[in-house]
């Protein structure tokens, strides 16, 4: 099974965007016990590439992404640090390109269809809609229609009580940032909240896909 295929099975993607890394162990273990098993760690983290390698090594079961890999350079860095995919908030041809090369995924983050065309020329597959709540959860449906050969992850805005509506018009996978690490929980290490939040979040999934 590929990366993306992974990704497409498991469906949540927890994303990662600290302002340091003291509590990150007990973060990720709330996760992983809430049922994560799909997670993004964003270059602008403190020691983000280390901490790439820390939960790999720890967690050799979990898929390891970086997030906001803005060119070629952060892509190859990402890619030596050992991350399994990389997601970048902007469409640019070098940092898809340069993932293609080592055979990592690469998911351009995007809005239009003309965008969501450019990337697939570029070499991607799938495609990060954000911030994905500004259009309708059947935008990916709309999309498929001239487009079936691309794939959407929603990303911005996706929460528990939204959850089941993109997953059950077509979207890909989903990016979770706040709803399941919410900087509050953090500052104040209620690391619970973020188990329990991650347990919700993949009842619903189970709920929508128990057939």
């Amino acid at each position: 099974m590929t990366v993306l295929e992974k990704i497409e099975k498991e469906k949540l993607v927890a994303i990662l965007r600290l302002q340091d890394t003291k509590s990150l162990e007990s973060i990720v273990k709330s996760l992983y016990d809430g049922g994560i098993r799909i997670l993004e760690i964003t270059m602008n983290t403190p020691r983000a590439l280390e901490t790439i390698q820390q939960v790999k090594k720890q967690y050799p079961d979990m898929i390891v992404g970086a997030g906001t890999v803005l060119d070629g350079s952060s892509a190859r860095e990402a890619i030596h640090s050992g991350a399994d995919f990389m997601l970048a908030p902007t469409l640019k041809e070098e940092t898809i390109q340069t993932g293609n090369r080592y055979g990592i995924p690469v998911i351009p983050g995007v809005f239009t269809p003309t965008e969501v065309l450019t990337a697939y020329e570029y070499g991607a597959s799938l495609v990060k809609v954000f911030p994905a709540t500004q259009v309708n959860a059947r935008y990916i449906k709309d999309l498929k229609g001239p487009m079936p050969f691309i794939n959407g992850m929603a990303v911005g805005g996706i929460s528990s009580s939204n959850l089941e509506e993109y997953l059950k018009t077509g979207w890909h996978s989903v990016g979770l940032g706040s709803a399941l690490v919410h900087p509050t929980w953090v500052e104040q290490e209620e690391f619970y909240k973020i188990e329990a939040a991650a347990r919700e979040l993949v009842a619903i999934r189970d709920q929508v896909f128990k057939d």
